[in-house]
């Protein structure tokens, strides 16, 4: 099964988009240079022609892969609000975390970790153990998975309490120096801003000295009269 599945991307493979992706993502893998809707086209028939059972056994065939799209492809086909029952997707979808190598695997694959993780929060208690992790990528993908708390307008006690847990975890980051941590932060802290400005300038003002200058002004943008933060830009 998996090799027909792989042809229909290779069929979109361009050499020279795919030197360019190597060059840009720098992570040593074969790159077929397929464009994202090509990708979203394909992965979308997929889901629609296969069982539940099938696409988690082509997710995973797709990753070990370790090809660029194949991977992609394999997030792409778990990455559904509905999957009843989905403990077979989650758990793939864990496996892949300690692979993490690069932002655009890892984004892609903790979208499909998003809609899991609002399908059960209780499944945070798996992600808090992502940010004691010795992986960069795996402690990444902790804030990155966990983006949905940023965007309830009108989040019931639970979920504040779910919001407030995952700021713990972004304020444990501020010290980290590495880049990709530091924006993590940042973007998420951005996120929330747009929708409970009054937690991010609480937590820049207990915790915004201990952040990297850029990551600070980044999650201060859509914020005013915050001290000590940068105002956003015309």
């Amino acid at each position: 099964m998996f090799s027909s599945y792989l042809a229909q991307i290779e069929v979109h493979a361009d050499p020279g988009r795919a030197a360019g992706m190597k060059a840009y993502h720098k992570a040593a893998r074969r790159y077929l240079g397929v464009p994202n809707p090509a990708l979203n086209d394909l992965t979308k028939g997929w889901r629609q022609s296969l069982s539940l059972a099938e696409r988690v056994a082509l997710s995973a065939a797709l990753w070990r892969s370790d090809i660029f799209e194949g991977r992609l492809a394999a997030a792409k086909l778990l990455t559904l609000a509905r999957i009843r029952p989905d403990d077979a997707v989650w758990a793939l979808i864990q496996s892949w975390v300690p692979e993490f190598d690069s932002w655009a695997i890892a984004d892609h694959a903790c979208m499909a970790a998003q809609k899991r993780l609002v399908a059960d929060p209780a499944r945070l208690d798996a992600v808090e153990g992502w940010t004691r992790s010795d992986h960069m990528w795996t402690r990444r993908a902790a804030l990155v998975a966990t983006l949905p708390w940023t965007k309830q307008n009108h989040p019931k006690p639970a979920e504040l309490e779910q919001r407030d847990r995952i700021l713990g975890w972004a304020a444990g980051y501020v010290t980290d120096p590495n880049w990709f941590i530091q924006k993590a932060v940042a973007w998420w802290l951005r996120e929330l801003s747009k929708h409970d400005p009054e937690r991010v300038r609480a937590f820049l003002a207990a915790h915004g000295d201990g952040m990297k200058p850029f990551a600070r002004k980044e999650a201060a943008k859509y914020l005013t009269g915050t001290p000590g933060a940068d105002q956003p830009s015309a």
